[in-house]
């Protein structure tokens, strides 16, 4: 937009044009109004015009007082110049003065000097005469840093004029005086008595003596390690303490005076001021920590001997709880940690957690032991409740009591075991300054506890059953066998995979099975597994045996060529019955039924039996004739000679195979026994009567008909 266009009509404007503004405003207003604004106008033009009048006031009381200054600023300029040129005068004056002066005194300034040389001279003079009295003097009153500083003062004139016949006596005073003082500085130095202070002063002030700082730090440390020798001589001697206290009196008194040595050595020879040579600081710093670093090894290596031999010494007497051991450990690990801080050249704490290591190896080498120790006792009370003549209950099933002793023998084995995991635990709590470190863990946790202990008792549990399968071992009775057969069962089945992942789970041990380095569950299984078979093997072979004897003696005691003629079973036949049915009902107390084979017909069998007969054994009977023997005869010997039995194979975990595999080895010793016997009529009979007996009675324990 434009500028504004100015008005004719705006009173206070550059284009006011009264004559057109009067013309309006008779227009516009009435008289009344006009003489109003008349009025208005009036009293603004007296308002104006008094302020121009006020304004035209300030401003000439303002030109006549800068008038004055003025004027008074050009008096004082002039002033000030008068001044200035009085000034230079007066330099000018000066100067011509101090030449003269200088000039006149010329010849009297070189004679002062040299009377303040001579004055200087004359009082290093007076000093040195009189400083064997006053190093006599700080001496006795055993002020030994002024002495020391007085004689370092002199040292540098007496080496310079030493030659001299006037100051040789002098000087070896002096010498005299200072070897008393080093002695007393040594005498203080290997004070029991003296403070870290004293001895600190001691140390500074046989340096400032240059003495040497290398035979220093030895003697020092040597009178340190004699005092140490003491704790650790007071330690040796504690061996039967209470295993805590024996921690804390070595860490309150062989640590901590081990820490007030290695901190009052800094303070003496590390950390001192480097005022002199940087070089030989250097050098000195390197041979102190030297000779400290095998100071504080050689002692340490005794302290850790000790408190690892008395550690061995606590659970070696199996006294000791495992809660006091362990907290004993800590309080000790916790200590060297602080060592570290004040000494860390050297990881002291790693040095104390292979001590814990040690420790908890050897809890676990002897929780295994008691382990064994426990399945032993456990193991001895199943045999001889086995043993007792009323195991069976009064109903004749012993079935119960079978069950109840298998039930025991594992809940007790595996409440044991978690009972050491849970003792163990304890090596493992969070709150423990070795509990999680990463070393720790992975070799207590994984290789001492779980491999070592668990899986080792576990391997211990399969060879104790093995151990039972040896042959000529007949001692231990069958159901014994029966029994560790279902131990090993039920371990493969729940077990073993209960005792591992509480193990895992407790002792934060990560799944890492495929790396190799923890023993497989299925390995452990598959071991329980064929422990058990051998076991259960061993048993039908064990019980096979047994009725085999019977049937032998049956067999071989007869005279079968004059016996009469049959009327009953002999009772043999009726005792092995019996003894199956026992065995029966004991297996039948741990062992499921299992499956049964359909049974075939008997013609079937027979013509199998008959066409099988014929074949295997046509050459045994061709020189009989057929009229020498009735048809029916020959039929049954050719049966009972045909059937062909696979014994001694492995049985499976029913009780139908485990008697089934017993009945086979006791009819194929039937069988060989008959086969090596001549028999009469009557006595083929007898066998006939027997083994019909035998089939009706023992086919209810069979799965195969052959």
């Amino acid at each position: 937009m434009g500028e504004p266009i100015p008005s004719p009509y705006d009173i206070n404007g550059q284009h006011f044009n009264p004559d057109m503004y009067l013309e309006k405003l008779i227009q516009e207003r009435s008289l009344n109004e006009i003489m109003d604004h008349k009025f208005e106008i009036v009293q603004d033009i007296q308002a104006l015009h008094s302020d121009m009048q006020t304004l035209v006031y300030d401003n000439y009381n303002k030109f006549i007082s800068a008038t004055d200054t003025i004027r008074k600023m050009k008096s004082d300029f002039k002033k000030m110049e008068d001044e200035m040129d009085l000034l230079a005068a007066n330099m000018e004056s000066i100067t011509s003065f101090s030449e003269q002066i200088s000039c006149t005194l010329q010849d009297t300034r070189q004679q002062i000097t040299k009377l303040s040389g001579v004055h200087s001279l004359l009082k290093r003079l007076q000093f040195l005469f009189k400083l064997p009295g006053k190093l006599k003097a700080t001496l006795q009153e055993g002020n030994y840093s002024q002495a020391v500083q007085d004689y370092i003062r002199a040292q540098r004139v007496l080496q310079q004029y030493g030659n001299m016949a006037s100051f040789q006596g002098i000087q070896s005073d002096c010498e005299a005086i200072v070897e008393e003082l080093k002695q007393k500085l040594r005498d203080q130095f290997k004070s029991k008595e003296a403070s870290a202070k004293e001895l600190a002063e001691s140390v500074d002030l046989l340096l400032q003596l240059q003495e040497p700082a290398d035979s220093l730090c030895a003697e020092f440390l040597a009178h340190a390690e004699t005092r140490l020798g003491e704790q650790l001589t007071l330690l040796e001697g504690l061996q039967d303490q209470d295993i805590i206290e024996f921690v804390d009196i070595g860490s309150s008194g062989f640590l901590s005076d081990l820490c007030l040595v290695v901190a009052s050595y800094n303070d003496m020879f590390i950390n001192r001021p480097r005022l002199h040579n940087i070089q030989q600081c250097d050098e000195l710093d390197s041979v102190a920590l030297s000779q400290l670093g095998n100071f504080v090894l050689r002692n340490m290596e005794h302290y850790f001997s000790l408190v690892g031999k008395r550690v061995e010494h606590e659970q070696e007497r199996g006294s000791g709880d495992t809660v006091v051991l362990v907290r004993a450990l800590d309080r000790f690990h916790r200590r060297l940690q602080a060592m570290n801080t004040l000494f860390s050249d050297t990881d002291f704490a790693r040095t104390g957690t292979e001590i814990v290591l040690r420790a908890g190896r050897r809890q676990c080498r002897f929780h295994l032991q008691a382990l064994k120790a426990h399945f032993a006792n456990t193991l001895a009370q199943v045999r001889q409740s086995l043993a007792a003549p009323k195991l069976i209950s009064q109903d004749g099933d012993g079935s119960t009591s079978l069950s109840e002793l298998l039930t025991s023998l594992v809940l007790a084995t595996v409440e044991k075991v978690k009972g050491v995991l849970q003792d163990l635990l304890i090596f493992s709590q969070p709150d423990l300054t070795f509990g999680l470190k990463p070393h720790f863990c992975e070799v207590f946790c994984i290789d001492n506890v779980r491999e070592d202990l668990v899986v080792g008792f576990l391997h211990h549990l399969t060879a104790t059953a093995r151990g039972f399968c040896v042959s000529g071992d007949s001692k231990s009775p069958p159901a014994l066998l029966l029994l560790l057969s279902k131990m090993c069962l039920e371990f493969e089945t729940s077990s073993v995979h209960y005792l591992l992942s509480q193990t895992d789970e407790w002792f934060n041990i990560e799944d890492r099975h495929g790396s190799g380095i923890l023993t497989s569950e299925a390995e452990i299984c598959t071991s329980m597994r064929a422990a058990a078979q051998e076991l259960l093997n061993h048993y039908v072979r064990m019980q096979g045996l047994s009725v085999s004897q019977m049937l032998r003696k049956s067999v071989e005691t007869r005279d079968w060529l004059h016996t009469i003629e049959p009327r009953t079973v002999r009772a043999v036949m009726k005792r092995v019955v019996e003894d199956i049915a026992a065995v029966d009902s004991q297996v039948g107390a741990l062992y499921e039924e299992g499956q049964r084979a359909e049974r075939s017909s008997d013609s079937s069998r027979r013509t199998h039996s008959a066409n099988v007969s014929r074949h295997m054994y046509r050459s045994n009977w061709s020189s009989y004739a057929p009229s020498q023997l009735d048809s029916s005869l020959v039929t049954n010997i050719q049966k009972l000679f045909s059937e062909r039995i696979e014994i001694f194979s492995s049985v499976e975990f029913s009780k139908v195979s485990i008697l089934t595999g017993i009945i086979k080895i006791s009819l194929k010793t039937f069988l060989e026994c008959v086969r090596l016997r001549t028999f009469s009529r009557y006595g083929l009979q007898q066998i006939q009567v027997d083994t019909h007996y035998l089939q009706l009675y023992l086919w209810r324990f069979v799965a195969d008909e052959k």
